[in-house]
């Protein structure tokens, strides 16, 4: 639910200011979640209200370090802070108040998106709203409503993936906060959330979720690729090395899904057969991830994904954050990986018309040939 909103597909991973009452609460709304035809009073409420419980929870980690007597969340937060400083001084992220407060949930993701696609078709539903524009998610902050969304598409006819969602951001307006819900994971997944929805504050162009999200996964694995050589911690990098290739893994067996679902879709075959492709072709996928898993135990971290079956939905939600990532790599690779100088470019797209605007992309998607980006790169 972004505005940002990073939902959890592998590894079952990765401070509000109030004012003005219903004018911050109307901001929210437009920022979290999208709105369609079938808007409806309950809908803004559990949003705004949502958004009100966050704001309240939400406390310098100063006073939390001083007050706690959770010894492993004062080590945390007190890294937190170093991540928040290296995110702005080093790869050129806003220097704000985000995460410089901390938020108890009491749950286990901040929100739920659900998404959805036609039965055969990989293309997700889009739900639209002023600030934000088109999104291919909604967002809910209880999961009981978001299970309830979910019904209803699937009544419909449609594929539907609902995924916890550990953190979002806002695009600035307002200062997001540390969250109980992601705190506590491995160090270096905590920093590439922070750099991404840091990097959703730099730069976010609405109604293009994949651009968005793409972009800022580029910029979380280049951030940490930086955090990691600046920290000179080898069993830090060792773990984070290892969970790359489990990435790695996963992210081909989805595009290569991905691709020969494509194929289907778009053949003259009946609606009948491609159905049979369709069940075939993720049959595959679940044999291919098992024969995976056998060698490489870690993927079962990944065990929570394929227990929602998947579909065209959940396919599309690793999609939104992969598509892309090729691309705005090899942007950075000819800026000589000056970041400073790769936000210009990306600013330069978000003016371009969407059609060019991705006929660029393809382009710079196809030649990225590069090795990842130097550790000692400059801003």
């Amino acid at each position: 639910m972004r505005a940002g909103a990073k939902a959890t597909p592998p590894r079952g991973r990765r401070a509000w200011r109030w004012t003005a009452g219903a004018a911050a609460a109307g901001t929210a709304l437009w920022l979290l979640s999208a709105c369609s035809a079938m808007q409806t009073v309950d809908y803004y409420w559990q949003s705004a209200a949502g958004q009100w419980d966050l704001m309240s929870r939400a406390r310098s980690i100063h006073d939390v370090i001083d007050e706690t007597d959770d010894a492993g969340l004062k080590i945390r937060l007190k890294r937190i802070g170093e991540m928040r400083g290296f995110a702005s001084a080093e790869l050129g992220l806003p220097a704000n108040g985000s995460y410089t407060r901390y938020a108890d949930l009491g749950r286990p993701f901040v929100t739920w998106n659900v998404i959805s696609t036609p039965e055969l078709s990989l293309a997700p539903k889009q739900w639209c709203f002023p600030i934000a524009g088109c999104v291919s998610y909604r967002g809910f902050f209880r999961e009981a409503e978001a299970k309830e969304e979910a019904t209803r598409l699937k009544q419909d006819g449609e594929d539907v993936y609902i995924g916890g969602v550990p953190a979002y951001s806002t695009l600035g307006y307002f200062d997001d906060p540390i969250l109980s819900s992601f705190v506590r994971w491995p160090e270096a997944d905590v920093a590439r959330l922070i750099f991404h929805e840091l990097a959703h504050q730099l730069i976010y162009l609405p109604g293009d979720s994949v651009f968005n999200e793409s972009y800022a996964s580029m910029v979380e694995e280049v951030g940490l690729e930086r955090w990691l050589a600046h920290e000179h911690n080898t069993e830090l990098l060792a773990q984070s090395e290892r969970t790359q290739e489990q990435r790695a893994i996963f992210k081909e067996l989805v595009r290569e899904t991905r691709t020969k679902l494509a194929n289907i879709y778009a053949s003259k075959a009946s609606a009948a057969q491609k159905r049979k492709e369709k069940a075939d072709t993720f049959a595959a996928m679940k044999t291919a991830y098992d024969e995976a898993k056998a060698k490489d135990p870690g993927l079962g971290g990944y065990e929570r994904w394929f227990a929602q079956q998947p579909n065209n939905a959940s396919l599309s939600a690793i999609a939104l954050y992969t598509d892309r990532v090729p691309a705005f790599r090899a942007i950075l690779h000819e800026e000589n990986d000056d970041l400073g100088r790769f936000y210009n470019r990306v600013r330069a797209l978000t003016k371009l018309p969407k059609a060019e605007r991705d006929r660029v992309l393809d382009r710079y998607g196809r030649m990225d040939k590069s090795p990842p980006p130097s550790r000692s790169a400059s801003l």
